[in-house]
């Protein structure tokens, strides 16, 4: 068909473009009549003009290897199919943690680049990415023990050599209650197997390294970071540390006064940008020049009882305003 799209319903179905290059997806929608009175085709190039065309290549998802505190199990799928829905050649994730929203990603954009100051964090993605066989090779023998995990618990990382500090951070991040990342304590639940089983572990750190395949690491302080990556095509996405809980990752890595600091650097964005965060007054005081979508989830810790927390998605850049925004919704069916 060469320079031309065939748009007709009998072979497309209303709203769907044929024969696009591969790897693209146009973010278009087409409607007409009836099935008695399609459109005519029409060329690529006036499409191209009038609709933005992304790069994308599908990925296999993978999942968390270890629990991570504010990890987000509950509020990925909707963050995925928001990030899905905006039109970016790089994603660059400034607070990656356990990849909890980057791994469980489908589609992947021309480049991809995480980051965590978190050092261990860095650390144990950049040696799946390169040291996978050697580093299952470390943790092949061990099994989950109260006395392994304090005598791990003990040891000062930066004596460690990086391969065997990453292994040390997946057995602590496996057997710690509540994917608390500093002051961990033995996780135990009398209706569970073993929390660090490398037969099942194996599974998950393969796919893992399968995925980081063409992943930039970096381990830069979120403002480093932002400067560095942003450009006009840029998504970046922020899960920092939840309000009142700005030493949960460590000390040194973020304070209170850093979400001013951001609010500020993310309103001069070349790029676009979403942010997940808890709802409090005092965020929606700092990121009240952004776009909020309010989300209430249900989580639990241990045996205790679930309750619901309001968590908000802030959003904003370049070109992501809130009528774009709330088109993304509407497609895709709403807020859930």
């Amino acid at each position: 068909m060469g320079d031309f799209v065939d748009i007709s319903p009998q072979r497309a179905g209303p709203g769907v473009l044929q024969h696009l290059k591969p790897g693209e997806v146009l973010s278009l929608d087409i409607s007409w009549p009836s099935e008695a009175d399609p459109p005519p085709a029409c060329r690529r190039s006036d499409l191209i003009r009038k609709n933005t065309i992304m790069s994308t290549v599908p990925v296999r998802p993978a999942k968390p290897f270890a629990p991570y505190l504010g990890g987000k199990s509950k509020l990925s799928n909707v963050i995925i199919r928001r990030i899905a829905g905006i039109e970016h050649d790089l994603y660059a994730e400034v607070f990656v943690g356990m990849g909890g929203v980057f791994l469980r990603r489908s589609l992947r954009p021309k480049a991809e680049v995480i980051n965590d100051y978190n050092y261990e964090v860095a650390n144990v993605f950049r040696v799946l990415e390169h040291h996978y066989l050697a580093l299952m090779k470390l943790m092949k023998f061990k099994l989950t023990t109260r006395r392994e995990f304090e005598r791990l618990c003990k040891i000062d990382p930066g004596t460690l050599t990086d391969l065997q500090r990453a292994a040390r951070f997946i057995y602590l991040q496996r057997t710690a209650f509540g994917g608390k990342v500093s002051g961990q304590s033995f996780g135990v639940a009398p209706s569970r197997s073993a929390r660090f089983d490398i037969t099942r572990l194996g599974t998950l750190l393969e796919e893992v390294h399968e995925r980081l395949a063409g992943v930039v690491i970096e381990c830069l302080n979120f403002s480093d970071f932002i400067e560095r990556y942003d450009t006009e095509t840029t998504l970046f996405y922020l899960d920092p540390p939840y309000f009142g809980g700005e030493t949960d990752y460590g000390k040194g890595l973020f304070c209170r006064s850093d979400y001013a600091k951001l609010a500020s650097q993310l309103s001069a964005l070349k790029g676009n940008f979403i942010l997940s965060i808890n709802d409090r007054p005092e965020i929606r005081k700092v990121f009240s020049q952004f776009e909020f979508e309010q989300h209430e989830v249900t989580y639990s810790v241990g045996l205790k009882t679930a309750d619901k927390y309001p968590e908000l998605l802030v959003y904003g850049g370049n070109s992501l305003t809130k009528d774009r925004w709330e088109a993304i919704t509407e497609k895709q069916g709403g807020l859930f």
